[in-house]
């Protein structure tokens, strides 16, 4: 799956990962290939993005959106 995480200041990652797990507002989830279409809020916590290698990223707040195995996630750091 394709992966973009920005934030108002630059573009955070970019990439392809098998997984990636957010903090939502009624807590944490995981987006894995073929997922429904979705977009939802996050809070403060973590995202961790499952790829070759695995990534973290600490967040204060955001959303992301998940269609056709693309997932677009804009956070505030």
């Amino acid at each position: 799956m394709k992966v973009t995480i920005v934030s108002p200041e630059r573009t955070i990652f970019e990439g392809e990962v098998f997984s990636v797990t957010v903090p939502g507002e009624k807590g944490r989830f995981e987006v894995l290939r073929n997922h429904a279409p979705i977009i939802s809020c996050l809070q403060k916590g973590t995202i961790l993005c499952s790829g070759k290698e695995t990534q973290t990223f600490d967040i204060t707040s955001g959303f992301i959106e998940v269609a056709n195995n693309e997932i677009s996630i804009c956070v505030e750091v």
